[in-house]
């Protein structure tokens, strides 16, 4: 399952949602904006980095790297675009770096040069299937938790916490943003269904309210487009990123590679 997209989108729309995972208040997210950063002139791309808005100017960057697969050069490749950043943007305030792995298993055991950052307080490493569950637990955070849930549960899971979202989230926007989320997440655990069978599983009355079939399709952009050629889906990029989805999203909803996506938007 490509998690980057759903990460990038929880992020955005709820970004207490990394502080409540570090264990700071969700309203620290106040002070934050988060991006996706590309390094110009190299390969690297930053997963996401949380910049302290310029009234804030004590609070420290957060780089995140979200890690669902096994790399022995994950470490390697995350301090090397760490440093890269620092060098070509020459902050002046205090850095820190968070890696969510899916589970503590995909973590690389050969760390010897980066043991002094590893044990430093600058870097946090969380295992998310190690959380633990509950319906104490945040709204946001049980999102996370759908994310690496397995088959079984997952179902019984998403149901919850989309009766949670649309009884606990007074905000029309954000409630259908998060219930959009958590619809999500599931199309992606079960690739193989088709929607008439996912909303059969949540008992939802059609998939095609969720942001991305309701704002895209209605307009008359992507509809009949997802399933045909490479030009009608390249037609279809502008209208999804006018809404404010990452390229990665879009290169996962249209079934394209991401350099063809930033080439669309260049147009």
């Amino acid at each position: 399952m490509k998690t980057d997209p759903i990460f990038y989108r929880l992020f955005q729309a709820l970004p207490g949602t990394f502080f409540e995972l570090i264990g700071q208040p969700a309203s620290e997210a106040n002070g934050y904006q988060f991006a996706s950063v590309e390094l110009k002139q190299t390969a690297f791309r930053i997963d996401g980095v949380f910049l302290p808005l310029p009234e804030t100017a004590e609070r420290p960057i957060y780089f995140v790297e979200i890690q669902f697969q096994n790399d022995p050069t994950l470490y390697a490749r995350l301090f090397a675009e760490i440093f890269l950043y620092l060098r070509l943007y020459e902050p002046t305030r205090d850095w820190r770096a968070v890696v969510l792995f899916a589970q503590r298993r995909l973590e690389p055991t050969a760390v010897d040069p980066y043991q002094t950052l590893l044990i430093s307080p600058q870097v946090q490493r969380l295992y998310l299937d190690e959380l633990k569950d509950g319906v104490e637990r945040p709204l946001e955070v049980q999102i996370v938790q759908l994310v690496v849930e397995t088959e079984a549960e997952a179902p019984d899971h998403a149901r919850r916490l989309l009766r949670r979202a649309s009884e606990e989230v007074a905000d029309a926007l954000l409630q259908r943003e998060i219930m959009d989320l958590i619809q999500t997440v599931v199309c992606y655990k079960f690739p193989q269904m088709s929607r008439e069978e996912i909303e059969a599983m949540l008992g939802l009355s059609d998939l095609k309210q969720t942001r991305v079939y309701q704002e895209a399709i209605e307009e008359g952009k992507l509809e009949g487009k997802l399933e045909g050629k490479l030009e009608g889906k390249l037609e279809a990029v502008t209208p999804l990123a006018a809404r404010g989805f990452a390229v990665e999203e879009i290169a996962e909803i249209l079934s394209l590679e991401v350099e063809q996506v930033r080439r669309a938007t260049q147009r």
